[in-house]
């Protein structure tokens, strides 16, 4: 988008149906407010599988701010359908979306990229939740969904299991992903797709207050505490600003990407766990706060965003 944010109007998409919903609408709004400030057009949109009827009765919109996470908003499915009407859309597109929303298929794209991942791999639900698949402490986690909804932590000496992946309320699929717990400390790396290659902001250490980075950690207010720059052996910021953008273009990713690593600081050992292509937007986000350390004020990233939106022919 080569106008001023004046004379657009853009489309918010939040909302969505996965189990990221709440957290969509809050990254949403917060946008959509950046966006009003700044002189936008802007229509809000809770985005169901209706979306195309929606923006179809809308008048045409000259961008779409993709707010959504999870299934559907996030896995390639909206991206799809904003390039069948021609709506310029942020983020990344259909093929990176889809790859990097399957933990399986993403990690052997990593891999082959010569970037270090977690062992581990797909088991059926049921017998995770029956004996330990492999050995203790390890993650489980849905293949397919992010900000993580359904991870369980099961510690060295464990006498139980994942029991919870085989409820019947279980709605992440039959394959879940088993991966060995790496101890020491959370990463992560906000990437910005510009125009000369990838670029890197900082990294940020993430503690959480309680236990486990798990969904409450990431979302609720003071769940966990942000250090940026993250305090780490100079060779590990570095490789893990360099390992961010590089995963960035292993995933075909444009616009804004995170990705989340492990550092085990007593074995000096870095891993990367995954690349999100749609970075949260709330109040606690990370995204957003390592933009702020680099300069870029929330408006300035809401409107790089919508600057660098684009539809594939």
């Amino acid at each position: 988008m080569n106008r001023p944010l004046s004379d657009l109007h853009v489309a918010v998409l939040m909302g969505g149906i996965s189990a990221e919903r709440q957290v969509s609408l809050s990254s949403g709004e917060e946008c959509a407010k950046a966006l009003e400030r700044q002189g936008a057009r802007v229509s809000r949109i809770d985005a169901g599988r209706d979306l195309a009827n929606v923006l179809s009765g809308l008048i045409k919109p000259d961008v779409a701010l993709n707010c959504l996470h999870g299934a559907w908003g996030e896995d390639g499915c909206v991206q799809g359908v904003l390039e069948t009407l021609r709506i310029p859309y942020t983020h990344s597109g259909v093929l990176a979306s889809a790859l990097a929303m399957d933990k399986d298929k993403s990690k052997a794209v990593l891999k082959a990229a010569g970037l270090k991942v977690p062992g581990g791999g797909l088991f059926d639900r049921r017998q995770v939740a029956t004996r330990h698949v492999i050995d203790p402490p390890y993650v489980v986690k849905p293949n397919a969904e992010g900000s993580s909804v359904g991870v369980y932590l099961v510690r060295e000496g464990a006498n139980d299991f994942a029991s919870e992946v085989a409820a019947p309320d279980w709605t992440y699929g039959e394959k879940v992903m088993v991966e060995p717990f790496i101890p020491g400390k959370e990463l992560a790396v906000t990437v910005l797709g510009e125009a000369a290659g990838p670029r890197a902001l900082t990294v940020t250490d993430i503690t959480p207050v309680k236990g486990f980075y798990d969904y409450e950690a990431k979302y609720a207010k003071g769940g966990s505490i942000h250090v940026l720059p993250a305090v780490l052996p100079p060779h590990v910021f570095e490789a893990a600003l360099r390992q961010a953008e590089q995963a960035h273009t292993a995933m075909g990713c444009r616009g804004v990407s995170r990705s989340d690593f492990r550092y085990d600081d007593v074995k000096d050992d870095l891993v990367l766990l995954e690349v999100n292509t749609q970075p949260g937007m709330t109040p606690t986000s990370l995204a957003p706060e390592q933009a702020a350390h680099v300069g870029m004020s929330y408006e300035d990233l809401v409107r790089w965003m919508v600057e660098d939106a684009s539809c594939p022919r």
